[in-house]
């Protein structure tokens, strides 16, 4: 588990001017108020971060997903289909006892 350094929390350690930096490597142009709503904004998200960090997970498995996955298809079991010879009636084009359809390629 991760675990701030030092005594202070992540959303203490920003700075306006990391936002910036952080802005720039994003090819991010932001106005000054838009500066300072990022700042507050980050500062909040990594707030959380630090209240996650901070419960005690001893005793919880790591999971991929929050719930159980079960197989929900339905098991192979041979039943009567549709008569070929029926079905092939109804097509529009029948060629060799398959459906005709027209050429997309122009493969032999």
């Amino acid at each position: 588990m991760w675990v701030p350094v030092a005594s202070t929390s992540m959303s203490e350690r920003l700075t306006r001017s990391e936002v910036v930096h952080v802005a720039k490597l994003a090819r991010l142009a932001l106005t000054e108020a838009e500066l300072d709503t990022m700042t507050n904004e980050l500062g909040n998200i990594l707030a959380t971060f630090d209240a996650i960090a901070a419960l005690d997970m001893a005793g919880v498995s790591p999971t991929a997903h929050p719930l159980a996955l079960v197989n929900v298809l339905r098991p192979d079991v041979v039943r009567p289909s549709s008569d070929r010879d029926e079905v092939l009636a109804c097509a529009p084009a029948a060629e060799d006892n398959r459906f005709r359809v027209p050429k997309i390629l122009d493969e032999a």
